[in-house]
């Protein structure tokens, strides 16, 4: 039985354990290592490559003394694997205080009539199911300890209609919305909510992956000449999450922001 009558908590990042999806390389490692510089020492890391997942949770460890970092494998995309993952991280670290959803899709920009109509649920099921899963699994610890904070990451397509992000642009359109209507659902929970919303981001596999392609490097070559502040990088992405998961955010939650060195400005 949940008291809803009960003061609200806001996790302090040093007393908070984190799970971080998609955590095993790019934005989501990146995000991992900040926490660990604020002070967070349980950190749960959940990825599809166990190879790469324990070499992640093993360098996060390394970073500083009595870190605890717990690899879990799984493809969240499947409401089961999900649960799974989400207790297996709750019975090895404790419930989440933070969760942070940094998956991506392996699919590149394509216009739509070149995207097979059977291809359309896959697209939207990797890019879109994955946080929704995550934040159903770890929701009742949340909601029974009256605190927590979210952060899902998306892109701009999903503000911006963009050529050869249709399909993309729709399943991000997805999370936003997603992340801003549970926001205002977990908000009475003392829950925050938030999507954070890049375009290109640099040193990712993501990156390299769109800019190895004809079509989508010339679609994003035109966004890099916007980016006049500087293309966004793994760095920027983490600090920005980090500080909407702590105390200072604690005012926040139902917002998208766009950490893109002015390609939109929305």
């Amino acid at each position: 039985m949940i008291d809803e009558t009960a003061e609200i908590r806001v996790p302090i990042l040093a007393e908070s354990t984190v799970y971080v999806v998609g955590g095993t390389s790019g934005v989501g490692l990146e995000v991992a290592n900040r926490f660990v510089a604020a002070g967070t020492q349980r950190i749960g890391l959940v990825g599809r490559d166990a190879e790469r997942g324990h070499k992640a949770a093993e360098q996060i460890r390394s970073r500083a003394p009595g870190v605890w970092s717990l690899f879990v494998a799984g493809d969240v995309n499947d409401p089961g694997e999900a649960r799974r993952v989400a207790e297996e991280l709750r019975s090895g670290l404790g419930p989440a205080d933070i969760l942070v959803n940094s998956t991506t899709s392996p699919f590149t920009p394509r216009l739509f009539h070149d995207i097979l109509p059977e291809d359309v649920p896959a697209i939207v099921t990797q890019q879109a199911f994955g946080p929704m899963n995550m934040c159903h699994a770890v929701l009742p610890d949340m909601r029974s300890q009256r605190g927590g904070a979210i952060v899902n990451v998306a892109s701009d397509a999903a503000k911006w209609p963009t050529p050869g992000e249709t399909v993309l642009g729709a399943a991000m359109a997805a999370i936003v919305m997603f992340t801003q209507t549970l926001a205002m659902e977990a908000k009475r929970h003392g829950i925050r909510v938030n999507a954070v919303t890049p375009s290109l981001i640099r040193d990712t596999g993501a990156h390299d992956r769109v800019m190895a392609d004809p079509f989508s490097a010339k679609l994003f070559e035109k966004a890099t000449r916007a980016a006049s502040l500087g293309v966004a990088e793994p760095s920027d992405l983490a600090e920005l999450i980090v500080f909407l998961c702590s105390p200072q955010a604690r005012r926040i939650t139902g917002q998208a922001v766009s950490p893109n060195g002015g390609i939109s400005a929305g």
